[in-house]
């Protein structure tokens, strides 16, 4: 069975880490949809979709998990073709686990299999919990696995949300 995973990963967590090692145990081969990958240098999109490959592929490396693909995913702000988008985009998958109703409903009528992506401790891992914290200059290395805040400080993405949210005040 083959499985696909989408997100915005803005940034990749701990909790994404988590998903992905489950997904990963239950197929044979795990597909990471980076979605919104036009978005960038937003408090709710700060990274790339270059930046947050690069995040999840060291991510993953770190854990030994080699076997996943990434690709970047482009919204088309068409409900209608976007399943079709996605399945131009990625390689066959059957079952495609997201906590987006919205994603949920799309794939379930096009005859996928869906599943809800388990949390892990979502108080603590999410995105926006992790933005906030860089944004006030708080602990949020340890929501992150290494290679994402090795990566964060590679591209300043941390001075670069604070430098979004002052332009924004």
């Amino acid at each position: 069975m083959s499985a696909l995973i989408i997100g915005r990963f803005q940034p990749f967590h701990k909790g994404h880490l988590s998903v992905i090692k489950l997904v990963a145990e239950k197929s044979d081969r795990t597909i990471i949809g980076i979605g919104s990958a036009q978005l960038s240098h937003t408090f709710e999109n700060p990274f790339t979709a270059g930046e947050r490959h690069l995040m999840i592929s060291r991510a993953l490396h770190a854990e030994g998990i080699d076997d996943c693909y990434l690709v970047p995913i482009v919204d088309i702000n068409q409900y209608s073709l976007w399943v079709a988008h996605v399945e131009s985009m990625v390689p066959p998958f059957e079952t495609v686990y997201s906590n987006n109703p919205l994603t949920r409903r799309l794939f379930e009528e096009a005859g996928y299999n869906v599943d809800i992506a388990p949390m892990f401790d979502r108080h603590i891992y999410s995105g926006t919990e992790v933005r906030t914290r860089m944004l006030h200059n708080e602990d949020w290395q340890s929501l992150v696995p290494p290679g994402v805040a090795e990566t964060i400080y590679e591209v300043k993405g941390d001075e670069r949300l604070r430098q979004i949210m002052d332009e924004r005040l």
